[in-house]
């Protein structure tokens, strides 16, 4: 039986649909594990980047599969988030007080595998470093789980590659929507030749005005740091189209701008002074106060006087320069095409995929918030199932997935989607037992859900290409681009 989730999200401003809420996954998509063998050491992970995205694993770590990881060390330069997290391991470890492990700089980085005989380094640094840690950490002698995407430059992913290479040590990629039900159906649909040959695919994702803007807050609006949305978000849509159709993108041609966030499209909106931040203010939908959430409190307010973050800048400011609106032309090795559209401002969230082939077409369509709405006080509702009678669902658009096949010359069928366990359309959870337990598997996964380099490879270049597409204003080929290989 897959262990229970963890009960951490990655963002706090991202839907909590119902497929998160299933305690079990069904046995089509859930992994068998053998038991742990008696007197098995556990393996020693040690945590690098403390933000809100390292959550998920310090939980996991420290609750369902503490049977077969240990927390030994964290790794970073502010003191105010190790704080946070070692105090939260140690009241899931029963303890009295902090857990007071051991804590490093990145600078020491090398230092802290080799004290603390560290087995695995879950990097959840920004992603413009995460080229320089993973390659520092496989050539200290240990191997990496690695948030998404696998770098932001076409340097960062050569030198990820040599490192692989080189050092033979292990990376896996946590790509959490491929173990996402309604995901696992569409690829076993394409798999099963329901709809032929595959032909080409329209994919469209829409984030809201809050988990959307939430990425023009922090320090993803800075282009040097995230690579972009095409490289920090999209990375999870591209490498679901590659895992689905089991195809490489060869080519990219990229369209967008910053059409609605940013300093100057609120002035030609007429929106008038902005605050430089969201807590303290009030009455005001674009706001996040920090204060609202126990925990974006303990990471990012209390702690933002030892290195000056601002978690919670205003989405109207200037200094953003990454793209709100995006569209592009991915052509793929087999001769698919795929159109693909990235909007951050829509009034709800979720996503649209069709696929076409040869004796039919698959349809995903899913709606994760339906609306968002506000409270009396004009404060976004971030999780209207706490208090469901504040925010109306709208018959027109309720939450929800759906998997539709339809064949040449005959009617249209809905394919059942079986329920996962945790975020990210219950798929949080299966991935952080593969994850945890893979060598514990009692078979293989027939889906193929577990990635590694190669993987994200794959997916981030195609945000790579993207970018320089955005620049140069003509196609890119992904060849061209020399990313590097693991040979």
């Amino acid at each position: 039986m897959t262990p229970p989730p963890a009960p951490l999200d990655q963002n706090p401003t991202a839907p909590r649909p119902s497929a998160s809420s299933s305690p079990h996954a069904d046995e089509q998509v859930a992994t068998r594990f053998a038991p742990v063998p008696a007197g098995r050491r556990r393996r020693r992970y040690a945590v690098l980047g403390t933000g809100h995205r390292a959550g998920m694993y310090v939980g996991a770590i420290t609750g369902a599969h503490r049977d077969v990881a240990e927390l030994v060390a964290w790794c970073d330069p502010n003191p105010g988030r190790v704080d946070f997290y070692d105090a939260e391991v140690g009241t899931a470890l029963g303890l009295d007080g902090p857990a007071g492990l051991p804590r490093y700089l990145p600078a020491d980085l090398e230092r802290m595998v080799a004290e603390q005989a560290v087995d695995v380094v879950v990097v959840t640094t920004p992603d413009h470093l995460h080229a320089e840690h993973v390659t520092r950490v496989q050539a200290a002698g240990a191997d990496v789980v690695l948030e998404k995407p696998m770098a932001t430059t076409a340097d960062g992913c050569r030198a990820i590659a040599e490192s692989v290479a080189a050092t033979g040590r292990d990376l896996v990629m946590t790509f959490n929507y491929r173990y996402a039900p309604r995901n696992s159906a569409l690829r076993e649909v394409i798999a099963s030749g329901a709809i032929g040959r595959p032909t080409s695919v329209h994919f469209e994702w829409l984030l809201d005005t809050v988990h959307g803007a939430d990425y023009f807050r922090r320090w993803h609006r800075d282009r040097e740091r995230s690579g972009s949305l095409l490289v920090h978000k999209s990375s999870h849509h591209f490498d679901l189209v590659g895992w689905w159709l089991d195809d490489e993108p060869e080519r990219v041609f990229a369209s967008g701008g910053l059409r609605f966030y940013g300093h100057d499209n609120a002035q030609a909106r007429g929106l008038g002074p902005r605050p430089e931040r969201g807590t303290g203010t009030t009455g005001d939908p674009w706001a996040l106060d920090l204060r609202a959430d126990r925990r974006l409190k303990g990471l990012y307010l209390d702690a933002e006087h030892h290195d000056g973050y601002l978690r919670d800048r205003d989405v109207f400011t200037e200094g953003i320069s990454i793209e709100d609106d995006l569209s592009l032309v991915v052509d793929y090795r087999s001769g698919v095409s795929m159109t693909y559209a990235l909007n951050a401002h829509c009034p709800w969230e979720g996503y649209s995929v069709a696929v076409n082939g040869t004796e039919g077409r698959a349809e995903l369509t899913v709606v994760e918030r339906g609306a968002v709405s506000v409270d009396a006080e004009g404060r976004v509702v971030l999780d209207p199932s706490a208090n469901p009678d504040a925010v109306p669902v709208a018959p027109s658009r309720p939450e929800g997935e759906h998997l539709v096949v339809q064949r040449h010359w005959e009617g249209a069928r809905e394919v059942p989607i079986p329920r996962g366990e945790g975020g990210h359309g219950g798929g949080d959870a299966l991935l952080l037992a593969d994850v945890f337990r893979r060598d514990l598997r009692l078979e293989d996964d027939p889906l193929g859900r577990a990635a590694g380099y190669r993987d994200g490879l794959r997916s981030v270049s195609v945000g790579i290409a993207a970018g320089e597409s955005l620049r140069t204003g003509h196609a890119v080929s992904i060849g061209a681009l020399d990313l590097g290989s693991a040979r």
